[in-house]
Parts: structure tokens; C-alpha cells; sequence
């Protein structure tokens, strides 16, 4: 079974995305014009992608001096092929009006698509940070920042990033403590907003510094001071500012004016090392504009609501680290399959196995080689469907209007914690999978599978840990508007239930999967039984693993009964996977949660109670 024939399936058996065009936002697409995308994607993919996979992540970026005694990023060739074949697609543009030269695609659509890039090589990358950014301004920027810079992000001219964490604040960002100050009376009124000028540093800053683009623009968190100069503590403060390293006109165009922003030096990560990691001074005075040290950058929004703006790109960022870590256990999942097929290694259990003269098996044939490649399976298939069904919210939610968009955003909310955490630990896992398949040739570099794990082990970390993923969970999710989210949730997983329980084969799942529901909704009101937040949240990511095996197993029952609908005899191999998949994960991986909503539920103290000393 090829990616293909799994984003086949997935878009147009199970969430029959073609529906969509039924739609006026989408009426001039088909089957047709999906399937092209998805196949100039692949073949983009399987062209500039793929082979260089190993490439960059041996010959990492590096930095050297440039004429002006500043640094400057060297990436490979291929990188700089990679990037102008992704932004000649069309694919930053994918989901924008036919006006911005976008195609008006669903947003599940383009998902699958760059589904080929994270599989073919997510370290090269293609243009998440770009088109996130690039969406943020066009939800909060006014007319002109969107024409200057969102616009010319979408063509590719100018890529983007987003700078949020620094050196004493990584996921803290009331700590944040870059600087805002205005640029004086004449800058007020800038045509491209409030005119500032930062000063501050940023760390772990993806894509913070190349020469693939013209032009790199960072949408930058500082604070602005309060009338005494002082900076207010919390986020209260936090504003969102463009900050563009080369300065630009009205009309988009570059003045050759270089903007205050200095590569401080790179980050070398364990994985994704393709992709440059930066650390980025702001307003050191390296490139004064107009003769003064701090690098303008002009205002998004209001002054002190920055947050609440980068929280549009962050949200997005989350699904998009979920493709990622789901396509890099995918990765590993075929390589591991297609190695297991070609290995011959033992012989069958049992009389046949003792004649050392009888030829070897192949290693897919013995039980436990079949358990790893299962739960890969299991792992990796069931993680895309969930993004395509949270991809299929955010069409919902932007195109169905009324209750249907407003459920949509509710379950959207609840889903993202899970999207992001849920493939960053269960692909890693998949990828752990794939190089114990491989056995002692797993760790070697002569084949991708350890790779793919070091780059996978990131996506954990990126965009929020599973502490934060899971506080914000327990801790705000399922208890917002009342608990309407979670409710909503409860009832798809029911109508699920229903369809499955007629389908004898299903209908034990269906049980399962009620059962576990009920658990975690009663783990969800002990835990908070108190009212207290640090009882509550003692065991905030237990409670993220129970949830989101709970929404695997419902994403399974809902895939397989599609799957069983259209071929109810299981006549093919096709289905036969996907309930074998199904079947696995109700067998080995439903029952964890039992442990895991044990600790939620008696609110067990164990962790946070014991003293530093005894550690």
C-alpha cells in the first residue's frame, strides 16, 4: 500500500472531500483538479526531494563571514532546487483567492499534498513558516502589510518565520523581555504601521537566516514599555511586530537599506538539519537604519494583543509539526516494510525450524517482525487520518457557515493538543520500530531509518512540549464554553459507535471505544474534583495519552467501518490492512489508557510531591 493509495482513500472514501466543491469557494475544483495537485506534489516530491534527504542532513548549514563582516547561511544546491520548485507549484499560495494567485484549495487538500514533502524529506522543508506567516497577517495585518509582505510570501519571493522564544524564555513567553520602543513622531503614521524599533534576542529560530528568498520576514514578539519605561510583566505587554531583514518600500520592493537584524549563530540539532537553525540579534547595532542601532519593525494589530495574533500561526504551526512527525514514521514504516520483506533471517518455528539446511525466512513472516510493522501501521495511518479529519475542521469551519463552522472550531480547539502530541510520540515510536526492524543495520547509515528518528525526535519539542500540549488540554480544552468542545467530540465518537456496532466484525470495538469515553470523561471530572489546578494538572500528560489513544481508537472504528462499507467481505488487501490496523490498536494499545487515567483520576502526587533533594 503506497502514500497514495492512502490519501486516496482517506480524502475521497472515508471524508469524501469532493463533497466540498458544492461549496462557492470551491465549485471550479473536482476530483480532477485534486488529484493533480496531489500529483504534481508527489512528483516534486519524489524529484527534488527524496534524493537529497541524506544529503542535507550530512552537509548541514553553516555559516560564514560576508563582505560586510556579518553572517551569512550556505545551504546545499539542492535546497536552493527544492525551494523553487515548492514555490513554483503554487503550494504557498494553495489555499488563498484566485486575486492573491492562490487555488482556492481546501485546506485537506493541500495538506495531503505537502504530505510528500515531510515524507520525501521534511529536513529540506517546504513552506509552513512561510504560509503561516503569511495567513497571520492576512487575518490581522492591514491592507498594505498584506499586499507588501503576505502577498509577496505566497509568490515566494520573501519567506517567513516566526521568532517567539529566547534565550531565558523558551515556552515562557510572559519572560519575554525583546524590546519595542516607538521610532519617533514621524513614524507613527508609516504607511506600513506603527514604525518601532526592536532590540532583544531570539533563539531556536527556523529558516531565521538563507539566500533562498529575497527577502526573510519575522513576525517578532517584544514588549512595548509602559509610561515609565518599564516592561510590563506577563503578557499583558506582548506585542506582535514585522520585522523584515532587508527594508522594503511601499511597493514591496527592497531599498538596500539591510535591517538591524544580525545571525548571532546557529543551532545543531539532532535532527532536521537541513533546515537552518538560528539564533538572531535584534538591534545590536551590526546594521544601523538611518543611522541608529534597533531594527524596525512595524506593528501588527493593536500594541499588547501580539499574543493573541501569534496564537493564529502557532495553532496552525501544531497541525503542521502533526504532518511532519506523521510522515516521518511513515517513512520509516515503508522502509522498515520493505526491508522485512527482502531479509532473510531465521527459519519457521517449530520441527521445519531445526534443519539448518531449510532455506531462511524472511524476516516479515516471524510474529514479532509483524507486531512492529503493525503497530507502525497502526501508529502512522491512524495519525494522517486524524490531520485530514482536523484539516476537514478548519474547511468547516472557514467555508460551512453557521453551526456547523462554530462545532467545527469547537472540536478544533479540543483536537489540537492531540494532532500536535499525539503523532510526535507515536510516529517517534513508529520510527523506534522501524530501526529495531532493521535490527543491528538500524543504527548504521546505511539505511534512512535512524534518520528518520533523530529528525522525528524534535516534533515532541516543536511548537509546544506535551507538558504544555497537555495543560492546555486539561487545563482550558475540554473546559471551554463549558465543555461544548468536549461534548461535541463525545457525540461523533458515538455516532461512530452506532454505525459500528451493525457491522459484527466492529461491533466489539465499538464497545471498547464507549467504555474508554466514559472513563476519560469521569478521569476529566475527578481530576478536577477539587477545583485546584495544581491537582488537576499533576497528571496533565497522563491524561494526554488516554485522550488521544481514545480519539485513535475512534478514528480507527470510523476508518475501518468506511473501509468495510466499501468492500464488507474484506475481498481486499487493502481493507484487510486497515482492520488489521483497526483490530491492533483495540488489542494493544486501548487498554494503556487504564493506567495512564488511574493517575488522573485519584490525582496522584507522587511526581510533583517529592522534594528536590530525594531526586
Amino acid at each position: 500500500m503506497t502514500l497514495r493509495t492512502t490519501l486516496d482513500f482517506l480524502l475521497n472514501d472515508w471524508l469524501n472531500t469532493t463533497a466540498l466543491t458544492e461549496r462557492e469557494r470551491f465549485a471550479d475544483h473536482n476530483r480532477e483538479t485534486f488529484d493533480a495537485v496531489l500529483d504534481t506534489c508527489e512528483r516534486i516530491a519524489r524529484e527534488k526531494y527524496a534524493p537529497f534527504n541524506r544529503l542535507v542532513d550530512v552537509e548541514e548549514p553553516h555559516a560564514v563571514t560576508d563582505s560586510d563582516g556579518g553572517l551569512r547561511v550556505v545551504l546545499p544546491q539542492a535546497t536552493h532546487d527544492a525551494n523553487k520548485a515548492y514555490a513554483e507549484s503554487g503550494m504557498l499560495s494553495a489555499a488563498q483567492d484566485y486575486e492573491l494567485g492562490g487555488m482556492q484549495l481546501p485546506y485537506s487538500v493541500e495538506a495531503a499534498a505537502n504530505a510528500f514533502f515531510a515524507c520525501a524529506s521534511v529536513s529540506i522543508g517546504s513552506g509552513m513558516l512561510t504560509t503561516g506567516n503569511a495567513n497571520l497577517l492576512m487575518v490581522h495585518g492591514t491592507a498594505l502589510q498584506k499586499e507588501v509582505f503576505a502577498q509577496n510570501e505566497f509568490s515566494g519571493r520573501f519567506s517567513g518565520t516566526m521568532c517567539l522564544s529566547e534565550p531565558q524564555a523558551g515556552s515562557s513567553l510572559s519572560d519575554v523581555a525583546t524590546k519595542a520602543v516607538p521610532d519617533g513622531a514621524d513614524f507613527a503614521n508609516d504607511p506600513l504601521g506603527p514604525r518601532y524599533r526592536l532590540k532583544g534576542n531570539k533563539m531556536w529560530i527556523s529558516s531565521g537566516e538563507h539566500e533562498l528568498t529575497e527577502n526573510i520576514i519575522h513576525l517578532v514578539l517584544a514588549k512595548i514599555p509602559d509610561e515609565n519605561g518599564k516592561l510590563v510583566p506577563g503578557t499583558r505587554g506582548i506585542s506582535l511586530f514585522i520585522v523584515p531583514k532587508k527594508m522594503v518600500d511601499t511597493k514591496g520592493q527592497l531599498t538596500g537599506v539591510r535591517n538591524d537584524v544580525a545571525l548571532a549563530g546557529l543551532n545543531h540539532k539532532l535532527g532536521w538539519r537541513g533546515t537552518t537553525n538560528t539564533l538572531l540579534n535584534f538591534g545590536e547595532g551590526k546594521y544601523p537604519v538611518d543611522g541608529q542601532a534597533g531594527a524596525v519593525g512595524y506593528l501588527v494589530g493593536q500594541p499588547g494583543k501580539g499574543l493573541q495574533c501569534m496564537f493564529h500561526m502557532m495553532n496552525e504551526a501544531r497541525i503542521g509539526v502533526g504532518i511532519a512527525a506523521t510522515m516521518l514514521g511513515m517513512a520509516g514504516y515503508y522502509a522498515s516494510l520493505d526491508y522485512a520483506k527482502n531479509r532473510p533471517q531465521g527459519r519457521p518455528i517449530g520441527a521445519g525450524g531445526k534443519d539448518a539446511a531449510a532455506p531462511q525466512s524472511r524476516i516479515i513472516e516471524h510474529a514479532d517482525v509483524k507486531r512492529m510493522l503493525l503497530a507502525q501501521k497502526s501508529y502512522c495511518e491512524g495519525a494522517l487520518a486524524l490531520e485530514l479529519y482536523c484539516a476537514r475542521l478548519v474547511d468547516e469551519h472557514h467555508t460551512a457557515g453557521g453551526q456547523v463552522a462554530d462545532d467545527a472550531r469547537l472540536l478544533l480547539e479540543v483536537l489540537t493538543p492531540i494532532a500536535k502530541s499525539w503523532p510526535s510520540e507515536w510516529c517517534l515510536e513508529a520510527n523506534s520500530l522501524a530501526i529495531q526492524t532493521h535490527g543491528g543495520y538500524g543504527y548504521t547509515r546505511d539505511f534512512p531509518v535512524e534518520q528518520y528518528w533523530r529528525d522525528n525526535r524534535l516534533n515532541m519539542i516543536h511548537e509546544g512540549t506535551h507538558g504544555i500540549q497537555a495543560m492546555d488540554l486539561l487545563g482550558r480544552k475540554v473546559l471551554m464554553e463549558e465543555g461544548k468542545g468536549m461534548q461535541l467530540l463525545a457525540a461523533r465518537m458515538q455516532a461512530t459507535m452506532a454505525q459500528a456496532a451493525a457491522v459484527p466484525a466492529l461491533a466489539p470495538f465499538a464497545i471498547s471505544l464507549g467504555k474508554a469515553l466514559q472513563d476519560v470523561g469521569v478521569a476529566t471530572q475527578q481530576a478536577w474534583s477539587t477545583g485546584n489546578p495544581t491537582d488537576a494538572l499533576a497528571n496533565a500528560v497522563p491524561y494526554l495519552q488516554a485522550f488521544g489513544h481514545t480519539v485513535l481508537a475512534w478514528i480507527w472504528l470510523d476508518v475501518a467501518t468506511a473501509a468495510l462499507k466499501d468492500d464488507p467481505t474484506k475481498a481486499q488487501e487493502t481493507t484487510q490492512g486497515r482492520v488489521g490496523a483497526a483490530q491492533f490498536f483495540f488489542h494493544y494499545e486501548l487498554p494503556k489508557i487504564g493506567a495512564w487515567l488511574g493517575v488522573v483520576q485519584s490525582r496522584d502526587q507522587t511526581c510533583a510531591a517529592l522534594p528536590e533533594g530525594a531526586f
